[in-house]
C-alpha cells in the first residue's frame, strides 16, 4: 500500500477546497441572495466547510454579504450574493445594418446598451467601429472586461481566421480578418453565428425557456436558423448547422438562381427582404419598393402586396416543413425584419400551409418577443457563463486568460 507524501496530501486538500468553493460559488449564483444554512442544504457540505468557503470567496472579491433574512423567528441569517463588479461581459450583434451592443455585470444586470448604424461596407472600417464601441463600453466597466462575445452572420474558420457564408458583410471572408479584430479588442472573445446566439437568447429569456427542442428562424436581410437539441445549441460538424438559406428551393429550376444563390443561398434569394422586393416587382408593384412597404401595403389590403406576402408564406412554409421533418421541434420561433416585424400579416398564412404539409401536425410557430435584442441577449448569456468561470479560476484557482484572442465555442 502506497502512503501519499505530505506534498500529495496538501495538494489533495487544495483541490478539495477549490471544489467546495466552486460548488458554493455556483449555488450562490443560481439561488441569488442565500444564507449559510441554505447553502449547506443545497450543496450537502457541512456548515464549517460552507463558512470556510464563504470566507475565501469573500476575500477573493467574488461574493459579498447583502444583509439579513428577516421575518423568521430567531437569529436573522446573513445573506450572500455574487459580487456583480467582479466581472464584466460585452455582447455584440454585428449585422449589415446595425451594431447592437451591451455591457453586463457578473450578476447579469445590463449596465450600458448601445445601438449604432453599422459601417459594414468595408471590413477594416467595421473593425475600427467595433473597437470604438467596445472601448466605450469597457470604460463604463473601468476597463476590466472579462469576456466579449460577438455574434455575426457566417461560420468562423478558426484556422484561416475568416468568416464563411457572410456575403452581406463585405470583407468578412478575407483571410486574417478575425486576427485583425483580435488586435483591437481588450479581452478574450468568442465569435459565434448570430442566429445561433439568437436561439440561445430565446432559450434564456424568451419562448424557448424550459424547452428541450426548438429552433429560431430569422428572416430578414438574410435567412438563418439556430437549433436547440436536447437543451443544447447544435452546431454541426463545421459549425454550419442551421444555414437554411441554402435549402434548394425557389420558384424555378434551382440552377436559374446561380450565381447569386451560390453566395446567398437559393431560399434566401427568394424569401429574404431582397426576394420579397423582387417578387413584388414581378407582380407589378410600381415605384420604389422595400420589404417594409410590401408588408405595410399588405396590411392595408393592397392586392399586389397581398399576393407577394402569399408567395413569401409559401417559401417560408416549405422551408419550415423541411425543418419539421428533420428535427421535429417543439416550437419554431420566428425573428428578423420579416419573420418578426412582418409576422402579423405572414404568420397565419404560414401556419395554415404547414397544417397541410406535416402529417403529424406542425409544432407551435410563434414570433419572438425579444425583437432586435435576441442576438445581444444570447451573446450576454453565453459570455456570462464563460466569464463566471474565468473570474473564479483567476481569483481562486490561479488560471489566467489570453487577451485579444478569438476562440470558438466548444
Amino acid at each position: 500500500m502506497n502512503v501519499p507524501s505530505g506534498g500529495e496530501t496538501a495538494n489533495t486538500t487544495s483541490v478539495l477546497r477549490i471544489m467546495n468553493e466552486r460548488a458554493v460559488y455556483e449555488r450562490i449564483r443560481l439561488l441569488g441572495p442565500v444564507s449559510r444554512p441554505q447553502l449547506a442544504e443545497a450543496t450537502g457540505l457541512s456548515k464549517p466547510t460552507i463558512s470556510l468557503a464563504l470566507a475565501d470567496l469573500e476575500r477573493a472579491g467574488l461574493v459579498r454579504p447583502v444583509g439579513h433574512r428577516t421575518g423568521n423567528a430567531g437569529r436573522a441569517a446573513l445573506l450572500y450574493e455574487i459580487r456583480p463588479e467582479a466581472g464584466w461581459v460585452i455582447g455584440l450583434d454585428v449585422g449589415r445594418q446595425w451594431v447592437r451592443a451591451a455591457l453586463v455585470d457578473l450578476g447579469g444586470e445590463i449596465v450600458v446598451r448601445k445601438d449604432v448604424p453599422a459601417r459594414s461596407g468595408d471590413a477594416g472600417e467595421l473593425i475600427r467601429q467595433l473597437s470604438e464601441v467596445v472601448d466605450g463600453l469597457a470604460a463604463a466597466a473601468g476597463g476590466q472586461v472579462t469576456n466579449i462575445v460577438l455574434g455575426t452572420p457566417g461560420v468562423h474558420d478558426v484556422e484561416n481566421e475568416r468568416l464563411h457564408l457572410a456575403p452581406n458583410i463585405p470583407g468578412w471572408n478575407a483571410p486574417g480578418v478575425t486576427a485583425k479584430l483580435a488586435e483591437r479588442l481588450p479581452a478574450p472573445f468568442a465569435i459565434e453565428n448570430d442566429i445561433a446566439l439568437a436561439a440561445l437568447g430565446e432559450q434564456g429569456y424568451g419562448l424557448g425557456s424550459g424547452l428541450r427542442h426548438f429552433v429560431y428562424v430569422s428572416i430578414g436581410t438574410g435567412i438563418g436558423m439556430g437549433i436547440i437539441v436536447d437543451g443544447r445549441l447544435y452546431r454541426g460538424a463545421r459549425g454550419a448547422a442551421g444555414e437554411i438559406a441554402f435549402l434548394p428551393m425557389g420558384e424555378a429550376d434551382p440552377l436559374a438562381h446561380a450565381p447569386d444563390s451560390r453566395r446567398h443561398g437559393m431560399l434566401e434569394s427568394v424569401a429574404s427582404a431582397t426576394g420579397v422586393v423582387a417578387t413584388a416587382r414581378r407582380l407589378g408593384m410600381p415605384g420604389e419598393i422595400t420589404a417594409k412597404r410590401v408588408f405595410d401595403e399588405a396590411r392595408d389590403g393592397d392586392p399586389v402586396a397581398l399576393r407577394t406576402v402569399a408567395r413569401e408564406a409559401d417559401h417560408v412554409a416549405h422551408a419550415l416543413a423541411g425543418v419539421i421533418a428533420l428535427l421535429d421541434p417543439e416550437l419554431i420561433v420566428l425573428g428578423g425584419g420579416i419573420g418578426g416585424h412582418g409576422a402579423d400579416v405572414l404568420l397565419d398564412e404560414v401556419r395554415d400551409r404547414l397544417e397541410t404539409m406535416t402529417p403529424l401536425g406542425p409544432p407551435r410557430v410563434e414570433v419572438s418577443p425579444l425583437g432586435d435584442d435576441a442576438v445581444v441577449l444570447g451573446a450576454l448569456a453565453t459570455g456570462l457563463a464563460t466569464a463566471r468561470a474565468l473570474v473564479f479560476d483567476r481569483a481562486i484557482a490561479g488560471a489566467g486568460g489570453v487577451h485579444g484572442t478569438a476562440i470558438n465555442r466548444p
